[in-house]
């Protein structure tokens, strides 16, 4: 990861990772931490991408494009209007990462949460009223392009779940310290 200048202040943070990581729980404890809005790309699903994954059928890269460009019009309204926003995104694929980027148009940082797919799928079936079912999870594995190479991602990040909001923070900077950020702000301009 190229760090210099990588973690210059940003105007959001999207937590990322397949579901089932922990992406939610650590974006609205986030949000609760820095004072700021906490939107689920899962929100932001047309009722057909729902049915479909609902139906055990993951969505095709074409059929997550106008779905990021929504996520990125939020993103870049709530900046507009001089909101801090924190987002839950699986940003499975690099494109799609790349597209939230540049049709947001604001300075991202994205934090990567990985685990064990054993314990991830455990989460899943546990998991009750979302519409997506555990059978998709192998789909997500084989989808995710990890984002080792960008240079706004932190990666690495430990699923999450069963961490208090503040541990979890202090996780966020310690790691965002260790890149070289300023680690009493995260250098998020939150």
């Amino acid at each position: 990861m190229n760090t210099a200048g990588a973690l210059a202040p940003v105007q959001a943070i999207v937590v990322m990772g397949v579901s089932g990581s922990g992406k939610s729980l650590l974006a609205r404890a986030l949000a609760e931490h820095y004072g700021a809005r906490y939107l689920d790309a899962d929100d932001f699903h047309s009722a057909q991408a729902r049915a479909r994954m609902a139906s055990g059928q993951p969505l095709t890269d074409e059929m997550r494009v106008p779905w990021v460009a929504a996520l990125a019009a939020a993103l870049r309204d709530h900046a507009d209007r001089g909101g801090r926003v924190v987002l839950a995104f699986s940003g499975l694929r690099a494109a799609h990462r790349m597209q939230l980027r540049t049709s947001s148009g604001l300075r991202l940082l994205f934090l990567f949460l990985q685990g064990e797919p054993g314990l991830i799928a455990k989460r899943l079936g546990a998991r009750a009223g979302h519409f997506m079912p555990p059978s998709l999870l192998d789909s997500q594995f084989e989808a995710l392009q990890t984002p080792e190479t960008e240079a706004d991602v932190l990666p690495g990040l430990a699923g999450i779940r069963g961490l208090v909001h503040p541990d979890a923070c202090r996780d966020v900077a310690a790691r965002a310290g260790a890149a070289g950020a300023d680690v009493d702000h995260v250098r998020v301009g939150l």
